[in-house]
């Protein structure tokens, strides 16, 4: 399939342009969900990222506490022209203005940078008046240590309540074929006011690259979503899943992937990026080839019968989780 698709896209009203499939930097510390990782490999999975076109990296300072923003600054030394990266400060760290810029002045020594090109809020602080937070990441802009604004799990009321204050760029969202919450009240408000949306968990954990056969091969710390069962030992929620649709769903999405001839994790990263309003999907990769195979969803132009096809895969799933976006919890921490 030859591509008509952007692979460099704007973010919001930013002059960032950014690839369309950008690399999370969560799997590469190697923790308890996503098991051993050799640092070296992290290394050679960063630099086989640049290789392949994508510029975006996306960290936080709660991955590895801190580590995946060291590893991100080793393996971008010498690179680091045409990148653009990305990390999150969490919320308890967002209470005071000198809590914020001391969180941010340290992801800033272990990058390794002088200004970090898109500073997100993790989640929502609502202990904190949301004119006040604005502010705050405003004057980390004016100092210079930041150049963008964004924020992570805004639901439709916080970011309603945002917008009547200032804006953000980007709201990084939970959003796959498998997890298409989001469409209903999230994506339209953010489609309306210029907000991009990056996507985590575009594969869900895995489950999109079908390597799973079947609920009972996915690890517990894989099986902690609403997808699965209450039972699951990680489980956080109290819903029964709905792992058969889950899993029927995927069987259907492994027979366009088997009639396209596109890998199934492929298909899945195109299939997003083909939704109105999405800048970027973050993909995890621990390995070189991994990273190169995300990279080449950013060249497949899907046919208005394909991208039917999979929504039609999904539409069930999206109907049974209702309009709660929390893949996690029943007690939803969006609102």
């Amino acid at each position: 399939m030859a591509s008509t698709i952007e692979t460099l896209r704007a973010l919001g009203r930013t002059d960032l342009q950014v690839s369309s499939v950008s690399m999370g930097c969560w799997a590469i510390v190697g923790d308890s969900t996503w098991g051993r990782q050799d640092e070296a490999q992290a290394v050679a999975t960063i630099r086989a990222a640049v290789d392949a076109g994508i510029n975006f990296f996306d960290t936080a300072e709660m991955y590895g506490n801190g580590y995946s923003e060291e590893l991100l600054a080793k393996a971008l030394e010498g690179r680091r022209e045409g990148t653009v990266v990305a990390s999150k400060v969490s919320p308890a760290h967002t209470r005071s203005w000198s809590q914020l810029e001391t969180a941010c002045e340290a992801s800033l020594r272990r990058l390794g940078r002088d200004c970090i090109d898109l500073y997100y809020l993790h989640w929502p602080c609502r202990d904190v008046p949301i004119a006040d937070l604005l502010g705050w990441f405003d004057r980390l802009q004016c100092t210079g240590k930041i150049r963008w604004f964004g924020v992570s799990n805004f639901g439709k009321e916080d970011l309603s309540e945002l917008l009547d204050h200032g804006r953000c760029e980007v709201n990084q969202l939970p959003y796959s074929l498998l997890w298409r919450v989001i469409e209903n009240e999230i994506l339209p408000l953010c489609r309306a006011n210029a907000i991009s949306v990056a996507c985590y968990s575009p594969l869900a954990q895995g489950l999109l690259t079908g390597k799973f056969a079947s609920p009972d091969d996915v690890p517990a710390g894989r099986a902690r979503t609403r997808h699965f069962s209450c039972d699951r030992p990680q489980a956080r929620h109290r819903e029964p899943g709905c792992e058969r649709e889950t899993f029927a769903a995927l069987g259907e999405v492994a027979g366009v992937a088997r009639e396209t001839g596109v890998p199934m994790a492929e298909l899945a990263l195109a299939w997003l990026l083909h939704q109105e309003g999405v800048a970027s999907v973050v993909a995890g990769a621990r390995s070189p080839e991994q990273v190169r195979q995300n990279a080449r969803a950013m060249t497949l132009d899907l046919s208005a019968d394909v991208l039917a096809r999979l929504s039609g895969a999904t539409d069930v799933l999206k109907a049974r989780f209702g309009n709660n976006p929390d893949m996690w919890q029943t007690d939803s921490r969006y609102r």
